[in-house]
């Protein structure tokens, strides 16, 4: 009998795949935003932002400081709201899934994503307000409005059990599917997964860098659209399992 673990192809788990790919498009986007106008900081990559504020105090700058900070702790307020609600549902990491729903994801979880397209939403205004080119204290008002988001987002995606996926912070994905395919024999777990959110990242990055240079007023139209797709799966009736898994039936011969 072969006890491998074999990769999951339950209904369920491409729905939350799917979310987990529009959602890295999502923090892609961001962060190609944040960084061409809102102060050359990250959103979603932490590890970044620590790198940069280290490297403003070595320079002195001011701008590139209070900007990093700034992201930083829109993202921990993102995190922490987004642990409030999943405390305020009575959640926990072992939550039982909601079987009228295609995704299975609980309550909580929805709620939080909703949360985040609120937030995204916000920024889309003000956005627009400034004529897709804020400075001041419009700037950092933004900057902390999309970091709480993905803040959220980071937090929100722990709880849906995705194995060896995130969304924002995709070093170790990389370093893991990479490792696995240059070791002989053996077999790489979560592949489509990983690959998914890798090319969801770049994709939402390059979209959004066109929409920079052509037509700044829309960029926030992706985060929008993906925190809307993600809601919709997030959302769908459990038939809708079938719509997405099914394969064509050959007629009899």
């Amino acid at each position: 009998m072969d006890d491998r673990p074999r990769e999951p192809r339950e209904p369920r788990e491409q729905v939350k795949s799917l979310i987990a790919v529009v959602l890295t498009f999502a923090s892609g986007a961001t962060d190609v935003v944040s960084f061409t106008h809102l102060g050359s900081v990250f959103t979603s990559v932490m590890t970044g932002n620590i790198v940069l504020l280290g490297l403003a105090v070595a320079h002195a700058s001011v701008s590139l400081a209070t900007h990093t900070t700034t992201s930083i702790a829109g993202y921990i307020a993102g995190v922490a709201v987004s642990t409030w609600i999943a405390r305020g549902f009575g959640a926990s990491p072992a939550e039982t899934v909601d079987d009228s729903r295609a995704s299975g994801l609980p309550s909580h979880v929805i709620w939080a994503l909703f949360a985040e397209f609120i937030l995204f939403a916000g920024f889309a205004l003000g956005w627009e307000i400034s004529g897709a080119n804020p400075a001041g204290w419009a700037q950092f008002c933004l900057l902390a409005t999309v970091a709480a988001a993905i803040g959220m987002q980071s937090a929100t995606v722990n709880r849906m059990n995705l194995s060896d996926v995130g969304t924002t912070y995709l070093t170790g994905t990389l370093t893991t599917l990479v490792a696995s395919l240059v070791s002989p024999g053996q077999k790489t777990r979560f592949k489509l997964r990983r690959f998914g959110v890798l090319f969801g990242l770049a994709a939402g990055a390059g979209l959004s860098g066109l929409l920079i240079k052509t037509a700044a007023a829309g960029a926030p139209a992706l985060q929008l659209a993906a925190l809307g797709t993600a809601l919709v799966l997030a959302t769908g009736p459990a038939r809708w399992q079938q719509r997405l898994t099914s394969r064509p039936q050959l007629p009899p011969q």
